[in-house]
């Protein structure tokens, strides 16, 4: 074992820190401490509505007491996890889930690459702004105001739509009451709310592309669409990647602003997610142990999702998170 004196008369600067240093540090953290305080907020969210909240799981493995309170309430161990895999409804509303959340995944962030590429190849700065504009503007209608435009737009009787498809001789069609077409709308006006504002981070990179990747394609007699497909879309591939496996972490999720609000039960058996069902049964139920369980499984199962994701992106296109 060498000895720890010689090691620091052969490593002067090992383990000792520069005169200064604490000064400097100082100085860093005056200098940066607007920043600092602007911060201070989010901490204060994540704190109250991230961090606390952890101390109600415990309901996931309690029968849960009003009157003598959380900790005080009965362990009952996995009860409550049993209850819900053996439940008659489970395979269906969790099936139901994933269904609606894959479909989302394979045609929402496609969808958002596409308008990016399509926004990056105007010329037309004012054009490009006003469409821009445009499009982020449906991400700011609340689902109740945007599910309630929709009941009135697919309303088989007097809605837009439908009076469009009887124009040419169609049959009116239940697009929120029928279960062949429920999912599709769901996925369609899905994408039509959130396309502009998922569009942003893409466009940002694109924006930080060198110019003489575009100039030398250009030298080397490339065409447009061959400059979007051999320099644009590569280069948004990091972030392709970790916009993926973020969203993984909310594959459970499927969307319960969404669905509450045009859902209906004529498409139960196909629109029926774990949010909506744990919502009945906590909140019109007042089961919350029940729903706490649901709630821990769903976060198990993100993360479990998000660590392989991650694994797999490292290995397979040499991206990753960390």
């Amino acid at each position: 074992m060498p000895d720890l004196a010689a090691s620091v008369q052969l490593n002067p600067e090992r383990g000792v820190k520069k005169p200064g240093w604490y000064k400097n540090k100082r100085k860093e953290i005056k200098r940066y401490m607007p920043i600092y305080l602007m911060l201070i907020p989010v901490f204060v969210y994540f704190f109250i509505f991230k961090i606390l909240p952890i101390y109600g799981l415990q309901l996931a493995f309690k029968n849960f007491n009003a009157i003598k309170g959380i900790w005080d309430s009965p362990w009952v161990g996995l009860k409550h996890f049993r209850t819900l895999f053996s439940n008659y409804y489970f395979s269906r509303i969790l099936v139901n889930t994933l269904s609606i959340s894959l479909l989302r995944l394979v045609t929402a962030i496609p969808a958002a690459v596409l308008f990016a590429l399509l926004l990056n190849e105007i010329r037309a700065t004012g054009f490009k702004k006003v469409t821009q504009t445009i499009s982020y503007l449906p991400h700011f209608i609340s689902w109740v105001v945007a599910g309630g435009m929709f009941v009135l737009l697919l309303s088989p009787q007097y809605g837009a739509i439908n009076a469009i498809i009887r124009f040419f001789g169609g049959d009116s069609v239940y697009f929120l009451g029928d279960s062949n077409y429920f999912v599709g709308t769901v996925i369609a006006t899905g994408i039509w709310k959130s396309i502009g504002w998922d569009s942003i981070i893409y466009i940002a990179t694109l924006a930080g592309v060198s110019m003489e990747l575009y100039e030398s394609a250009s030298i080397d007699g490339a065409n447009r669409f061959q400059k979007a497909i051999h320099i644009s879309l590569p280069s948004l591939t990091p972030t392709i990647v970790l916009l993926t496996t973020l969203t993984l972490g909310s594959v459970l999720s499927a969307g319960f602003d969404q669905l509450y609000n045009m859902y209906n039960p004529a498409v139960y058996d196909v629109g029926d997610i774990i949010d909506t069902y744990v919502f009945r049964q906590g909140f019109e139920k007042a089961d919350y142990a029940f729903s706490t369980a649901v709630g821990l499984f769903k976060s198990v199962v993100a993360f479990i999702l998000v660590m392989l994701a991650n694994w797999f992106s490292r290995r397979a296109v040499k991206y990753s998170m960390w």
